[in-house]
Order: structure tokens, then sequence, then C-alpha cells
């Protein structure tokens, strides 16, 4: 692919055109992830029914998408089932009365915490699971664990990625200690992940350009999960596209914790590869997803802008927003200006 400075069209090594005819073209080794049901569960406590999930997981088979993150894969000594729905645990029947017995186009991933998932035990070999791949999301003090984790998914037969959380807040140093580290793994994509939604594009041209410097020569493929605080996962999610990111992340109209992740129906219209069908998606949120707005408020608001622009953890925006109108934004304003 190309991008412009200026009047001036730039064609690096790692950004070439996606085709004969640049934007015309496409890139097949693209791949598409649907985050709506575990990233949506954060607003819901994981309480999807299963006519809801499987609503979204028809409406992946037939727009193309390439996986469908299905929910996590939490510690049941850690977190208790009478306070969160079926996707927080992803029992192998809950998973099997939405994609049946018989493989699909879409493949499924889980999401599995660094030390909160008993994934020695809960995480099956792939031949006894309608599982294809297991995502290890860690902070930067949990790598020894993740890469534990990735070691046991990938020898059960497992496709792996690893999602850094809270990239935004991990220093230079430390950040290529983990990358060399996850380079020299069996994990086979690293993830940007900007859980915060405080990236503009030049940081995430900056950390494609560290992700690229330790992922090309050990041919790991990298990977783009946006938040939307500050209105930008879309822009953010294009950004990284054109720096090479092949793994991109987007939830249907932008269902996923607080402000919510790149939508799905902008990035199919994104992206020109014909295997990709937005109608689909579009009949999935008349119906199934728009209905539930106003319950479970998900989408940019003026308080996760201000923990965007922050850097904070968004917590405190979804609680103001829980627990009032939501309206007296100089007042969450202070008091998050306070925590800094």
């Amino acid at each position: 692919m190309t991008h412009t400075q200026g009047k001036e069209t730039v064609v690096t090594k790692e950004t070439q055109a996606t085709g004969p005819k640049g934007w015309i073209g496409y890139r097949p080794e693209i791949k598409v992830m649907d985050c709506t049901i575990r990233d949506g569960g954060l607003m819901n406590n994981h309480r999807f029914d299963h006519e809801f999930v499987k609503a979204v997981y028809q409406a992946d088979i037939e727009a193309g998408v390439d996986y469908m993150e299905i929910g996590y894969k939490a510690s049941k000594k850690l977190v208790s089932r009478n306070e969160f729905g079926a996707w927080k645990f992803c029992d192998e029947d809950d998973m099997r009365r939405i994609v049946g017995d018989k493989k699909s186009s879409v493949k499924i991933s889980v999401m599995a915490d660094a030390e909160r998932t008993d994934y020695h035990t809960d995480i099956l070999p792939k031949d006894k699971t309608v599982v294809d791949m297991v995502r290890v999301a860690t902070y930067i003090h949990q790598i020894p664990a993740a890469l534990d984790m990735i070691k046991d998914a990938h020898d059960k037969g497992h496709e792996t990625t690893i999602n850094l959380m809270a990239v935004s807040t991990v220093p230079d140093l430390e950040l290529d200690n983990a990358l060399e580290a996850l380079c020299n793994s069996d994990v086979g994509t690293l993830y940007i992940v900007d859980s915060f939604g405080t990236l503009y594009g030049e940081q995430v041209q900056a950390l494609m350009h560290k992700f690229l410097k330790f992922a090309r020569p050990a041919k790991k493929t990298i990977g783009i999960h946006t938040h939307n605080n500050m209105q930008l996962a879309f822009a953010n999610t294009i950004e990284a596209i054109i720096l090479g990111a092949n793994m991109l992340d987007a939830s249907i109209a932008g269902l996923g914790r607080g402000a919510g992740n790149c939508p799905m129906e902008l990035l199919l219209s994104f992206l020109h590869n014909p295997k990709f069908n937005l109608r689909p998606v579009l009949r999935c949120i008349q119906h199934h997803v728009e209905p539930m707005r106003e319950k479970l408020r998900w989408g940019f608001g003026i308080p996760y802008m201000v923990t965007g622009h922050l850097n904070q953890h968004p917590r405190t925006a979804m609680k103001f927003m829980e627990e009032t109108d939501g309206r007296d934004i100089l007042k969450f304003y202070d008091a998050a200006i306070e925590e800094e």
C-alpha cells in the first residue's frame, strides 16, 4: 500500500502496494478478527444470549470475516459464574451450541488473560475443541507467564497471538526486551493494543516500526486492536494496515468496552478484498446490535475522551456513565485530572 506526505507518494519496503494498481488492489494476507462478543461482553458481564452470539457468528460467515473471538477463558477459581455470563468462560458445550460440530469458514478464537486462566486444563487440545486460536492478553510484567501460556496453546495445536495490553504505558526499553522474548517464542502474531484509546497516528507509526524491527526477522505477523476514545480507532487501524499489520480487530457497530472498537462496517468498507460482504454486518447491526445500545451505552462519549486524552484506564468513565446521566462532564474532568 501507499501513503502520502504532501503531494509525494511514499512507498516503503513494508508498505508496498497490495496489488498492481495500489489502492485498487488488496493484500490477501490480511485477516479480520471480530471482537464483538468478547470485547462487547465487557459492557454486560458477558451475558449475551445464545441467539445474539449465533447471529454475530452467522453474520461473520456471510461477511467473509476470518476469525470470531467468542469470549474469554477465565478461571472459575477466580471468577464466579453468578456474576458473569457464559462468554466469560467459553465452555465447550456453549461454544458448540453456536458453531455446531461442522467447521465453517470462520475460525473461533478465545482470549486467555495471563495469570487469570487455568489454561492447562481449560484450554483443550485442538482435536477436542472448536477453538482454533488462543489469544493471550498480558501486561508487560506478566510476560513470563504469557510465554508459558503460548507454549501450552501452541503444543496443543492452536494458532496463537500475544496481545500486549496498555502498550501506551510501556517504557521503550521494557518493550524492546518483551518483543525480543516474544519473537523467540512460538507465538504467531504480536498485537499492538491501544487499551486506553489514547494513541495518535504518529504513535501507531512508531510502534509499527518497532514491532516490525523484531517481528520481520522472526517471521511473525503484526496485529492491531484499537479503542475509540479519541475517535481514532478506524484511522489508527488504517495507519497500521498501511505499515504492514495483517491481523485486524474490529467489532460490529464498534460494540466494545467503553468507547468501543474499530467498527467492522467501516473496516470492511475500506478493505478491497472481494471476499468481504458488508450487507450481513449491516443486517446484524439493524436487527441485533443497535437495539442494545440504549442499555449498554457503548461508543464515543466525552468521559471516554477524557480518559483517552489522559492515558488512563476507562474504568472510571464507565462507572461515571453507568451511575449518572453522563452530563456533568466538568466534574468528571476535574476528578480525572486530580488522579494524574
